[in-house]
């Protein structure tokens, strides 16, 4: 009987299919084994919520509905997994890392590492162990981000140091180095160098995401990034003028070129609302950011408003996802991290594919 059940327990799940994970159906994520008579379901979950528990626990019960429930037996394990990354098999991995993120954007000024901050902090509060590499090595600002720019990393060992923890995130940066009066005056290579050193030389123990906080444009860290470690996907973060697109394209061709999926582009300062009356106006222009990831196949992830409020929150250390995490700034931040992390769940399942996100103004 238990052999029969399996197989309709198993069938039932495979007629479900799941939007968010591209259509793969709930068997996918769900391992199926008989015991002792009974049928036992254990949800894998790669990505933490109470919500997405709530909600496939529900889909499972569901599908097998129509089958005798006091054989069957229903579990959650929520681990977030390493996606498959899609680069030459000659990247090296980062030892207690499982994911690697870019923000990144083609030229400076729009608010990506705000962006890239945020993201990390939603990330964290989600439940995910979260790192923060600072790549921008000429000007670091996630420590002055994080609250934690007086703070000096420790050694865990022999050219090995330990990240510094703000609000939650662990984070390795130039500007916890050097004070903020020492310019970094060096030559492509040996940035580069250093880079490496900030990734393979930080004892980095059991990180789900390491959001990398990339310098503007298309250089020398970007192709050491590409080249050395396995890179899960990107964001590109945009501002909608002509000018910041153009750069941006060229953000997204470059991680086309090097096999780096972009699960999707960040607008930032898509609308201004006046602090007096209210009016919103689109002073940068309108659907900059949509037309860009329309002309790429991708998807936006986010709209983020030209506002005070997120200037002043992140330059006291405290951004808005940590200071006000249920305003609607932060719900759109905590929106576009679980767009993230949703993608490189998908990766992690379909393998080589790239993921396809659909998203609506709805």
């Amino acid at each position: 009987m238990s052999c029969d059940l399996l197989q309709e327990v198993q069938s039932a799940l495979q007629s479900v299919a799941l939007p968010e994970l591209g259509g793969q159906s709930l068997r996918t994520i769900c391992d199926v084994a008989t015991h002792e008579g009974a049928v036992r379901i254990l949800i894998k979950q790669g990505v933490n919520g109470e919500a997405l528990t709530e909600r496939l626990q529900a889909l499972v019960a569901n599908a097998v509905a129509a089958l005798p429930q006091d054989t069957i037996e229903v579990g959650v394990e929520v681990k977030v997994l390493p996606a498959k990354s899609l680069q030459s098999a000659s990247v090296s991995s980062v030892p207690g890392v499982k994911n690697i993120v870019a923000v990144a954007s083609g030229k400076g000024g729009v608010a990506k590492s705000t962006t890239a901050v945020n993201i990390a902090l939603a990330l964290a509060q989600s439940g995910a162990k979260v790192g923060m590499l600072d790549a921008d090595i000429y000007g670091p600002s996630q420590p002055q981000m994080l609250g934690v720019a007086d703070k000096r990393p420790e050694m865990y060992g022999p050219n090995m140091i330990e990240p510094i923890n703000g609000l939650g995130v662990h984070v390795v940066s130039m500007g916890n180095l050097v004070t903020d009066k020492t310019p970094m005056v060096w030559r492509g290579p040996m940035v580069s160098g250093a880079l490496q050193q900030l990734l393979q030389n930080t004892h980095w123990v059991d990180i789900d995401y390491l959001v990398i906080d990339m310098p503007p444009g298309t250089g020398d860290i970007q192709l050491t990034l590409s080249q050395a470690v396995p890179v899960s996907g990107s964001v590109i973060v945009t501002t909608p003028q002509d000018i910041a697109l153009l750069d941006a394209r060229k953000g997204i061709e470059m991680f086309n070129k090097v096999n780096i999926p972009v699960f999707g582009v960040v607008e930032n300062m898509a609308t201004h609302i006046c602090a007096n009356c209210g009016h919103a106006e689109a002073i940068f222009g309108e659907k900059g950011g949509e037309a860009l990831a329309a002309e790429y196949g991708v998807g936006v992830l986010g709209r983020l408003p030209l506002t005070r409020s997120i200037r002043e929150q992140t330059d006291a250390g405290t951004p808005p996802v940590f200071a006000e995490p249920e305003s609607a700034i932060s719900l759109e931040y905590r929106s576009i991290a679980n767009s993230v992390a949703m993608a490189l769940w998908e990766q992690s399942l379909v393998g080589s594919a790239g993921p396809e996100i659909s998203f609506s103004d709805d």
